[in-house]
């Protein structure tokens, strides 16, 4: 079993130390967290009681593309993800920039949208007293950076705590919906109700779009395959396990929401399934509940940071973005530049944006990646495998998973189509993104420049 990948540029190696079980994990507390904490209600505001539906749309577009990203996870196990298979499939420089970039602040946005939620009705229901919630979101950024600076091990174990932990939350709110079912209480019939503001089918794109974030996650997994034991192995079952887990896990809380509150009164909170709580006839302790939550929304800014600093990481030994991003902890094994310059960002946007922008503007910004990801595993199953024996890691198997070719084709249609205006998207979550990738493309041109090349048209 290889304990390391090659040393590069004489940087210390990531160690292989992730193993199936723990890969499943981080994919479940990946995707479970802040979006179904927080954005439940904002999804009823789409499309009224019917919840459940929107989360199962976002459901089966998750799944188109992790068959996509199971496929090149497999063929090339290392990382920096979509933008490393941007790279590959279509070797231009600036569109692998540009992916990596949007990839990078999509987690970063995340994070933000995550530390802004730490500051609402989840955290008021702990504190007799108010706390500012950009003040609230910069105290917790620094406890996330603390966590993501001593190891990858040690972060990927709190992962797994959390995990457990917000997954316990989310069985509370289900085992309230069964004892609501068997006791009669409640109106189930308000799970069916379809009610928006405009044509039906704009307001299901349009919350479609917002519990995508929900189900955010699963594509950060991959950047963690150059410290997986056997990635070309291991990583498909994580994905499609985790995707599954947390899709039913999604449903049963929807419809619980919805039945027990009304739509209402989910639309107007910060802290939705909070709701749940204070109208259930199980009792349960609602300041217990709210602290679950906070650690919910901490496991998402955690896996975000983490992926974000390793994406940095990754493209800096490609020479997308300045070498000194790729520098290592001698002792603690970790990318300590990145993980400054991602947390430097993340403080910036929580002081900037609110909940509900940062989440849409994540959310915009990885559906274009998706597209871009499902196009490239087209583009290189015409190529053949490169170095694979030495880009193996000693005892894993070879590629194992191939994605039916309509997959990713209908993947990539379906991320354009909730990228799009019909989606009923905020213009301002259009004009964010735009100044995101322009600060992007200002740093490509810097690096380029400074690296003595020719910007490429």
């Amino acid at each position: 079993m290889a304990e390391a990948v090659q040393e590069t540029d004489q940087q210390p190696a990531l160690k292989r130390t992730i193993g199936r079980t723990v890969l499943l994990l981080f994919v479940v507390g990946d995707i479970l967290g802040a979006g179904i904490y927080a954005l439940t209600g904002t999804v009823a505001a789409e499309v009224g009681g019917a919840i459940w539906l929107p989360f199962l749309l976002a459901f089966g577009l998750a799944a188109l593309t992790a068959t996509a990203y199971a496929e090149l996870v497999a063929r090339y196990p290392q990382a920096a993800g979509a933008a490393l298979y941007a790279n590959r499939a279509f070797e231009r420089p600036f569109l692998t920039f540009l992916v990596a970039f949007a990839v990078m602040m999509s987690g970063i946005t995340s994070a933000s949208a995550a530390a802004r939620a730490f500051g609402g009705d989840y955290l008021a229901e702990l504190l007799p007293f108010g706390v500012p919630v950009v003040v609230a979101a910069w105290v917790f950024l620094g406890l996330i950076t603390v966590v993501n600076v001593l190891g990858v091990s040690e972060s990927v174990r709190v992962n797994v705590v959390l995990t457990l932990v917000e997954a316990s939350g989310l069985l509370v709110i289900i085992g309230i919906g069964a004892w609501a079912l068997l006791q009669g209480d409640g109106d189930p019939g308000r799970a069916l109700q379809l009610e928006t503001q405009g044509p039906a089918w704009m307001g299901v794109l349009g919350g479609t779009a917002l519990a995508f974030y929900a189900l955010l996650g699963f594509e950060d997994s991959v950047n963690l395959a150059e410290e997986a034991r056997h990635p070309r192995r291991d990583f498909p079952r994580a994905l499609f396990g985790g995707l599954l887990v947390a899709g039913l896990i999604y449903l049963a809380v929807a419809f619980t929401s919805s039945m027990l509150v009304e739509t209402d009164v989910l639309a107007d909170s910060t802290g939705p399934l909070l709701e749940v709580v204070n109208v259930a006839g199980l009792a349960f302790p609602p300041w217990l509940f709210a602290l679950i939550a906070l650690l919910a929304v901490m496991n998402t800014a955690l896996i975000n940071m983490m992926m974000a600093s390793r994406l940095v990481y990754g493209m800096s030994r490609e020479g997308i973005v300045p070498a000194f991003l790729g520098r290592v902890h001698a002792r603690r094994r970790t990318p300590v530049t990145a993980i400054a310059f991602t947390v430097a960002l993340a403080l910036t946007l929580t002081a900037t944006g609110d909940l509900g922008d940062l989440a849409d503007t994540t959310v915009l910004l990885l559906l274009l990646v998706f597209a871009v990801v499902n196009v490239a595993v087209l583009v290189l199953r015409r190529r053949p495998v490169e170095d694979d024996e030495a880009e193996r890691p000693e005892g894993d198997a070879r590629r194992s998973f191939r994605a039916p070719t309509w997959a990713p084709v209908l993947g990539a249609v379906v991320s354009l189509v909730l990228a799009s205006p019909l989606t009923g998207r905020d213009p301002g979550v259009y004009a964010r993104a735009g100044v995101l990738l322009a600060i992007g493309v200002v740093l490509y041109l810097v690096n380029r420049v400074a690296r003595g090349r020719t910007v490429p048209s």
